[in-house]
């Protein structure tokens, strides 16, 4: 495993992504925009939301971004019996110390799998609010801090399916970005036959990454540069989702704080040490959509909220190249730099 300094240099970053990527990839065949958002997500400390038709891969992608890395995980099945306890933890009496001891729930790890989210009560999902923005759990008000780093990798079915919930606004928001894997191409199906065919190859999937690296990583892309221009850009966009007419809620303040972190993340990702406006451009679908609620006139003509993230994107000014820091090197991406 490689030894890293205090902090990680993006020469670290790509590569230990690079091991990741490949791991994942390994096992989700023909998906590798979807992979990368995946590592954009975990990089830039935020949460995962996969929704999808069953049978696309859901799980698998969740399990495959957890076993590549050397950290506890943790999976909850969501169903409609499920308690918040069961995800939290709960107080038990001891008869022996007659005192009250902590049992930590499942979402005492670093990598949590909620897996169909919105088959769980209302009551059931907001158990994860705390978690998903403190990092922490009150509990008969004690709190515990939750380790890092930490993610929660939840898949759910659209919820036109039998037996579903929708998620409450307050749930979306706290997701980073959602991400729709969709049916392989045909050359990566018959790949899929003869790689999952005999065994799963999450058997013999081996993490290539420890938790210690993750973390320093994450430091690293906190470093990466983004300039006033593109910060500017990324609080039109969001702006812009707040007085469209086709929406009845906008993106929230956290939608702007998640966009720009997703933005330096996906630049380290590219070797890169200062985000682009085409950074935020690349995401601005992935982060915002899940957030907007289109008015009941634009669902009647079948507008979605992708769809009108796009035409914001369309319309919206993009700045010029962002210039670099005083003293510093953001005009131009680092020679040998690797895209993932």
């Amino acid at each position: 495993m490689t030894t890293y300094d205090d902090r990680a240099s993006l020469t670290d970053l790509t590569t230990t992504a690079e091991r990741v990527r490949g791991s994942v990839e390994g096992v989700i065949e023909g998906k590798p925009e979807v992979v990368r958002l995946s590592l954009t997500v975990l990089l830039a400390e935020g949460h995962l939301l996969i929704e999808d038709v069953p049978g696309v891969g859901k799980t698998m992608l969740a399990k495959a971004l957890a076993r590549s890395i050397d950290c506890s995980v943790r999976r909850i099945q969501f169903t409609p019996d499920l308690l918040p306890s069961d995800i939290t933890g709960v107080s038990i009496f001891d008869q022996q110390r007659r005192d009250f001891e902590f049992k930590p729930g499942a979402i005492f790890a670093q990598i949590v799998i909620g897996d169909e989210i919105n088959r769980a009560s209302p009551k059931t999902q907001s158990a994860l609010l705390e978690s998903m923005e403190e990092r922490q759990v009150t509990i008969d008000g004690q709190t515990y801090e939750l380790p890092s780093p930490f993610m929660v990798v939840a898949t759910q079915n659209p919820v036109e399916m039998e037996g579903t919930y929708p998620l409450p606004e307050a749930q979306r928001d706290r997701f980073m970005a959602r991400v729709s894997i969709g049916y392989p191409g045909p050359e990566a199906e018959l790949r899929m036959l003869d790689v999952h065919g005999g065994v799963s190859p999450l058997d013999d999937l081996q993490p290539v990454a420890h938790a210690h690296e993750i973390v320093k990583l994450i430091d690293a892309v906190r470093t990466v540069h983004v300039a006033d221009t593109v910060r500017r850009y990324a609080v039109d966009l969001v702006a812009a989702t707040r007085s469209h007419p086709d929406l009845r809620l906008g993106a929230s303040p956290r939608a702007t704080l998640h966009l720009l972190r997703a933005a330096k993340a996906s630049a380290a990702l590219s070797g890169r040490e200062f985000a682009l406006p085409d950074d935020v451009q690349a995401l601005a679908v992935a982060v915002l959509a899940h957030r907007l609620l289109p008015t009941a006139q634009a669902q009647l003509n079948r507008r979605t909220a992708e769809q009108v993230v796009l035409e914001i994107l369309r319309h919206t000014p993009v700045p010029a190249a962002a210039q670099p820091a005083p003293g510093g090197y953001f005009d131009q991406q680092p020679p040998g730099a690797r895209r993932l």
